[in-house]
């Protein structure tokens, strides 16, 4: 029986000056780059982040420490000796501004990560639960959602106490359920992507999605409103201070100082002990909403959406 012939593969030479390289890889995606707007926001957040660690070494007296404890200073003008005047006890205002400053944002800081640990836990939890565990769940947080903050924060705070620990515990609390929230809802949008289907068809357990399906895509905008929830917590702290069931005298807190020294409003004395406290709050809180607003504008606004 004959053979076929063999048929033998044209192969085009290969033209001079023409070379075949390997591909390149693909362009690594460009991180985050703050705008103007964005470099204030982190520049000031820095400035009080500095200050509340280190504001006790820096300040010029001690918390209670009184610049003229010769002679009756109650609201002085800012002057030699105390460059943001005295405030109702004869205390030195910029010290207990820097003392301050290390009390407000810590509690809300150790408040913020009380109710970021609890609420994404939960809320991850919940989204990838069955729909009975997650429907109980839902319906307990949206009763704790449905009671008014700074209600609920009083009752507890004159129910158990004011402390330091009692206003992290509180506040942790109060704002895990706003928490447990966005953390459902962000899991529950990536449980039904395709590429989560993909690795429940493969097999892979529950742990497995969540760390390494759910958690990489949900990471950006859990710390995007990490910012804003900051800042309610810094507003919600100083707000119990200043009805008297914050932190309580003699140490120094924002919120607290704006209490106190009311009375430089009501006799026309200098106003700068209000005021001092009353533009740290705004500066820190406006400053963290920037770098907030200049991080969801780089994603493209969809992290605003999802908040």
């Amino acid at each position: 029986m004959n053979k076929p012939p063999k048929t033998e593969h044209f192969v085009a030479p290969f033209e001079e000056g023409i070379s075949f390289e390997e591909l390149q890889d693909a362009p690594p995606r460009a991180g985050y780059k703050p705008t103007m707007a964005g470099w204030v926001g982190i520049v000031v957040v820095t400035f009080w982040a500095f200050i509340a660690f280190a504001g006790p070494w820096l300040a010029p007296y001690g918390e209670n420490e009184l610049p003229f404890p010769d002679a009756y200073s109650e609201f002085q003008v800012p002057q030699e000796g105390a460059r943001l005047g005295t405030d109702v006890e004869d205390r030195d205002i910029l010290s207990r501004v820097m003392f301050g400053a290390g009390r407000t944002i810590g509690i809300s800081l150790a408040a913020t990560l009380l109710a970021y640990g609890m609420g994404v836990v939960l809320g991850i939890g919940a989204a990838v639960s069955s729909p009975k565990v997650d429907m109980v769940m839902s319906r307990i947080n949206d009763a704790f959602l449905s009671l008014p903050t700074i209600m609920l924060g009083l009752v507890v705070v004159a129910a158990v106490g004011s402390s330091i620990p009692v206003l992290i515990v509180t506040a942790g609390f109060i704002y895990a359920s706003v928490v447990f929230r966005l953390s459902r809802a962000i899991g529950m949008e990536i449980m039904v992507m395709d590429f989560v289907e993909s690795a429940k068809a493969r097999g892979e357990g529950r742990w497995w999605i969540i760390t390494r399906e759910i958690w990489p895509n949900a990471r950006m905008p859990l710390i995007t409103d990490f910012g804003l929830r900051l800042i309610y917590v810094i507003l919600f702290i100083s707000s119990l201070s200043f009805l008297g069931l914050g932190v309580q005298p003699p140490q120094a807190d924002w919120g607290s100082m704006v209490r106190e020294n009311l009375g430089a409003l009501q006799y026309g004395a200098s106003i700068i002990p209000v005021l001092a406290p009353a533009i740290s709050i705004a500066t820190l809180t406006v400053a963290i909403n920037l770098v907030v607003d200049d991080v969801s504008a780089h994603g493209g606004g969809k992290l605003s959406g999802r908040m």
